[in-house]
């Protein structure tokens, strides 16, 4: 479990209605002199049972209020934790985008594996595709005040992320989907250097229509794979023809609708770059539909290496994301956090790795 602050102070934050329950027990990280709720009350000029609401998570104040009181929590550097008193396990909340995939089991097992040896307990959040949690689900998370939050292709708004730090609550984020703002720790791969070497194999093979299905326009990774993709076409000298660049969602679903728009023109790809290694699966459905044969006349590249990647057939190959170390990693960054101690690095990068199977070889006659 993680170890607490030093030089914490405990107060009782259980004054804001009178309402009967069992005081909620709270730290607060403060400087020289500690600030009392009174003070923060009167600066915010409302009254002290809305700052306790405030500071418990209670959603019964309204938007703009809590703004405030935030705004004068964080000027006076007020912040709380929950001490070693607690009688409930340290809890750790990992909260992923989607959850219908390999990929986010890979994910979960990491951060299982790091929170086990910590002894504390995962709570598992989807946010249904979407990129941001909603408020509620904030109010939530407040209220059971975890150690920590890994979020999973996702983030926080600036207000969101405003009311995690006045609560002491750190986050790290896994593959983000966009830029970070500055000071927020993130998980990463190598996905540029991953297209790169992708579209390096297919090109060293010989082919030269090669065609790209990547991720959502929005998110990061999916436009690093392209330009990966982008600078080996351009440094091998081929062309980038923008009718063979397809943006996909990840999905079997996605990756098959593409590949039959792909495959069945009159000048289509001899090898495709899937963005992951379920669009390759969707991908090698729709060339078996059309009657094309997965390596003779199509070769298919994948990434995640997903462990089903190496049993489908043929075999895929594919770029291999280390996900499950960086599940790990950030797992260890937010106890590190937790801990009052700093990252030695605020973004980390795993390397990728091109493991090559039966799913590519190099153009014959009945291809193209």
């Amino acid at each position: 479990m993680a170890r607490p602050i030093d030089n914490r102070i405990d107060i009782d934050t259980d004054t804001d209605d009178g309402a009967a329950g069992e005081p909620d027990r709270l730290t607060a990280v403060q400087g020289p002199r500690a600030t009392t709720i009174a003070e923060i009350a009167r600066e915010a000029g409302v009254s002290v049972p809305t700052v306790s609401k405030v500071l418990n998570g209670r959603s019964d104040v309204a938007a703009r209020t809590r703004r405030l009181v935030e705004e004068v929590l964080e000027r006076n550097q007020y912040q709380r934790r929950r001490t070693q008193r607690s009688v409930r396990p340290a809890l750790v909340d990992l909260v992923v985008h989607e959850l219908h995939s390999g990929w986010a089991t890979d994910i979960i097992r990491g951060v299982e594996e790091v929170a086990g040896r910590e002894r504390a307990a995962v709570v598992l959040s989807e946010l249904g595709g979407e990129h941001r949690p909603r408020s509620e689900w904030l109010n939530d998370l407040i209220a059971r005040a975890p150690i920590g939050v890994i979020f999973v292709l996702a983030g926080l708004d600036e207000d969101q992320r405003r009311l995690l730090d006045a609560r002491g609550i750190p986050f790290v984020v896994v593959d983000t989907a966009g830029e970070p703002p500055d000071g927020v720790p993130v998980v990463g791969s190598t996905n540029w250097a991953g297209g790169l070497a992708a579209t390096r194999h297919l090109v060293a093979l010989g082919h030269r229509r090669i065609a790209i299905i990547t991720g959502p326009r929005d998110m990061l990774c999916s436009r690093a794979r392209l330009d990966g993709y982008r600078s080996a076409l351009d440094e091998a000298g081929h062309e980038i023809d923008q009718n063979l660049i397809r943006y996909g969602d990840f999905d079997v679903k996605g990756g098959y609708e593409h590949g039959r728009d792909l495959l069945s023109g009159p000048d289509r790809p001899t090898a495709v770059f899937a963005g992951s290694d379920f669009q390759a699966m969707g991908l090698m459905r729709a060339a078996r539909d059309l009657g094309l044969s997965v390596p003779d006349d199509l070769s298919v590249v994948g990434y995640d290496d997903l462990e089903m990647a190496e049993w489908i057939a043929p075999a895929l190959t594919t770029v291999r994301q280390p996900l499950r170390d960086m599940a790990r990693t950030a797992a260890e960054m937010v106890f590190t956090l937790a801990r009052g101690e700093r990252p030695a690095n605020q973004r980390i990068d795993l390397a990728t790795e091109l493991i090559v199977r039966q799913s590519t070889c190099p153009p014959t006659h009945r291809a193209g």
